[in-house]
């Protein structure tokens, strides 16, 4: 138990194991876009999660009580909302933003309009990764290697299943949930409708961040630097891609995936085949990435800022082989 509680530590502060801090620029950093693509927005203390509600994006703040919400189209701070807690990943049901709360064991409710606290849900210990399905919200409890199905309207809890060990982020594939159980380097597979486990497939070392393409699913291996691309529909093992230096969080734009390397402070984004398109240099420790359907966002977790990717300067989303 001592020796997961190191490990918990050093998931939740970002701390990098045997000194692999990046102070300056990477070698894999070396075809950078123009500064004017990358904007930069301060947000509070280490930011850490991303949720974007249509028109704005919210930021949870590690070692803060407050969740920020951030106009997308300019960057400018529409409020701090006090959420019961510290938190780590929000998710948005379409009303709402959910957050965990991994120290308090709680996760809480707010409504997007006007950051009002809607309420607050005992869950199991150490919530930390959050989906929603479109009805219900999943909460991966990374100390009790299982997940929680609660009822979007109530935060009722529906059902509690086993997975793998200390489950961390999920995805929803339109019929599946998927989970990285991050110490022991595999992903579960669990039908949505009823929690039936699908199957548990091996991916790399330390899977932390997950996301679905459409057809497949990405997972970043934290500690082998590398992606593992598996067919969504049986699990089956497609690919290994190497990118850079801890690799964290993903998104998938529509027709690109991008992955944050926390230890390099950069983001790549890659074709669907796996081929690394191009590096952005942002600032330091990225860690959560969402795209918004115009642009790509990063939680800078150490600079206590938000970086936003967009093609060119511009807001609109255009889709060619540059992007």
């Amino acid at each position: 138990m001592r020796a997961r509680r190191i490990i918990t530590l050093l998931i939740l502060t970002a701390l990098i194991p045997f000194g692999r801090v990046a102070l300056t620029a990477p070698a894999e950093a070396q075809q950078l876009d123009k500064p004017d693509l990358i904007q930069n927005f301060p947000v509070g203390i280490q930011p850490r999660g991303l949720a974007f509600d249509g028109s704005n994006i919210w930021i949870t703040n590690q070692d803060a009580d407050g969740v920020v919400k951030l106009r997308a189209s300019d960057g400018a701070v529409l409020g701090t909302f006090p959420a019961g807690g510290a938190s780590v990943y929000p998710v948005f049901d379409g009303a709402n933003i959910w957050v965990t709360h991994f120290e308090q064991n709680t996760v809480s409710k707010l409504r997007v309009s006007d950051g009002t606290l809607q309420g607050t849900f005992l869950v199991g210990p150490g919530p930390i990764g959050i989906a929603f399905d479109g009805t219900n919200i999943w909460v991966a409890c990374f100390e009790g290697d299982e997940l929680l199905k609660l009822r979007a309207n109530d935060g009722v809890i529906l059902g509690a299943f086993p997975v793998g060990f200390a489950p961390y982020e999920l995805a929803f594939d339109g019929v599946n949930i998927w989970v990285t159980n991050s110490l022991d380097d595999t992903v579960t597979k669990l039908r949505a409708s009823d929690g039936v486990v699908q199957g548990t497939f091996p991916v790399g070392d330390y899977p932390l961040g997950i996301v679905f393409d459409g057809a497949n699913i990405w997972v970043a291996n934290w500690i082998g630097d590398t992606l593992t691309k598996l067919r969504a529909s049986d699990g089956r093992f497609l690919s290994t891609v190497v990118v850079g230096d801890g690799p964290w969080d993903l998104a998938f734009d529509g027709t690109k995936v991008w992955v944050t390397n926390n230890n390099s402070n950069t983001v790549m984004k890659l074709r669907r085949n796996g081929a690394i398109e191009r590096t952005y240099l942002v600032q330091s420790q990225p860690l959560g990435t969402l795209f918004d359907g115009a642009n790509i966002w990063v939680a800078n977790h150490i600079s206590k800022t938000v970086s936003k990717i967009s093609r060119g300067g511009t807001l609109r989303r255009q889709v060619d082989s540059d992007w």
